[in-house]
């Protein structure tokens, strides 16, 4: 599956959904952004069960803003709605294989009930 380019419309409406999403915040004027893509488009080949957008933040600054994204390439991991993984740099091809393994492993129901617990702590 090829990355999809994602705005703030569309990067909303597919974090929102059930299933898998992997954003790349990136830059063109980026090395290492550049140096991960390849690995990034390979990961999407491998995993079509899985959404793989890009945000340019050059031209999606406001996107950036939301997520605090203070270094590129950042990637973020977004599975039926909630945010589980994010984390700044290049990740080689090992590394995001992990992630996307690990990922798409966990218990979602249980995500939540921690989550849950989490928020009723905090009040």
């Amino acid at each position: 599956m090829a990355t999809v380019d994602l705005d703030y419309e569309s990067f909303k409406l597919r974090a929102e959904s059930e299933g898998m999403l992997l954003v790349d915040f990136w830059a063109s004027w980026c090395g290492p952004c550049k140096t991960f893509a390849p690995t990034y488009e390979a990961a999407s080949d491998k995993h079509p069960d899985a959404v793989f957008g890009k945000v340019d933040t050059e031209a999606q600054q406001a996107l950036a803003q939301h997520f605090d994204v203070r270094s590129i390439p950042t990637l973020m991991v977004f599975r039926d709605g909630v945010l589980l993984f994010q984390q700044p740099g290049a990740l080689p091809p090992d590394a995001l294989e992990q992630v996307i393994s690990r990922c798409k492993a966990l218990d979602m129901d249980e995500i939540r009930r921690q989550i849950a617990a989490q928020e009723a702590a905090d009040q």
